[in-house]
């Protein structure tokens, strides 16, 4: 029997996807629809393709409740927080995902570039700068930034996309330390901290490079931000879970000369427009937020979401044998 494969995230832009997409059975394409619809219609689908970047659908009781013939989840994603595992799991229905793909995500380089884009935009004041040169200003004055060299940039995180960021730090000739109790640092020159604490009181910048788990829920919080520097730069494009939005504003607040550059707010999926920062953001020159576009390059999604693809065709085809 053909399969049934609703898709739920934008893919007709991306190179090969939809042809190998197709290849597995009958697809339809919902590039942005709301959860009432995907749970209105799912019942008729034995797979889903997703990615939480551009979604309003999280992927819950809601969804799954009505899945009477769902098979299978496939997310082109590393993270999987859009996505109730526990009840996946309860149900039978597996999830496909880029997290342990190595070699995959290996090539994907997007994510850690944007997280430096954002640094350097951050410290030298280039957004803001850009939106006053729009209303007719013309003074360097109210942009004075920061030179990288000689700064101190802590990376909280070495994983795959940390060692990346770190690399490009270096290259720029900063000061460079992290944090990270799960990988040995093996870079000359980094300097690998074994307190998170030493890190946060002597770095200028902050760069967060780790995944969601209990462990990192909400880790960057009130005690964090009262051991960081007055003027910090705190970089995001992890997830925004990990941050605390709310101790985060109040220390915007208490402290003009601290800025924050993200692409990820803490509830992006459900409630993005009640986010405290984003509210926070629209009065405050401290603030860069993206829309959660760290892998959204050409190549990265021709990569990623080319092989979420092969993955879900996998899946199938071991039933076809």
């Amino acid at each position: 029997m053909e399969k049934k494969i609703l898709v739920i995230t934008p893919v007709k832009h991306i190179k090969g996807v939809t042809g190998k997409l197709e290849s597995i059975g009958s697809v339809d394409y919902i590039d942005d629809p709301s959860p009432d619809e995907v749970s209105e219609i799912i019942a008729n689908y034995d797979a889903i393709f997703t990615n939480p970047n551009k979604s309003k659908v999280f992927i819950g009781e809601n969804i799954l409740g009505p899945a009477r013939n769902l098979k299978v989840i496939c997310t082109a994603s590393t993270g999987t927080n859009h996505i109730d595992k526990v009840y996946a799991k309860q149900a039978g229905i597996p999830i496909l995902s880029l997290t342990e793909e190595r070699q995959v995500i290996e090539r994907i380089s997007s994510t850690a570039e944007l997280a430096f884009a954002l640094m350097m935009d951050s410290l030298r004041d280039v957004t803001h700068g850009y939106h006053a040169v729009l209303q007719g200003e013309w003074d360097y004055t109210k942009h004075i930034g920061r030179q990288l060299n000689s700064l101190t940039v802590g990376s909280i995180g070495y994983g795959r996309l940390g060692t990346k960021f770190v690399t490009y730090c270096k290259a720029f000739d900063a000061n460079v330390v992290v944090y990270d109790p799960y990988k040995k640092v093996h870079h000359d020159g980094v300097e690998q901290v074994d307190d998170l604490d030493e890190l946060l009181s002597k770095s200028d910048v902050i760069a967060i490079h780790v995944h969601v788990t209990d462990e990192t829920l909400g880790m960057i919080d009130k005690s964090c931000f009262a051991k960081m520097k007055s003027d910090v730069c705190l970089v995001n494009t992890s997830r925004g879970d990990i941050v605390n939005e709310p101790d985060l504003v109040e220390f915007l607040a208490q402290n003009p000369d601290a800025k924050i550059a993200t692409d990820v707010l803490a509830d992006e999926v459900k409630n993005r427009s009640g986010s405290p920062l984003l509210l926070y953001a629209n009065s405050s020159k401290q603030v860069i937020i993206t829309p959660h576009i760290g892998g959204m390059t050409r190549e990265a999604q021709e990569i990623a979401y080319g092989h979420a693809a092969q993955l879900l065709k996998n899946y199938f085809s071991k039933f076809d044998e």
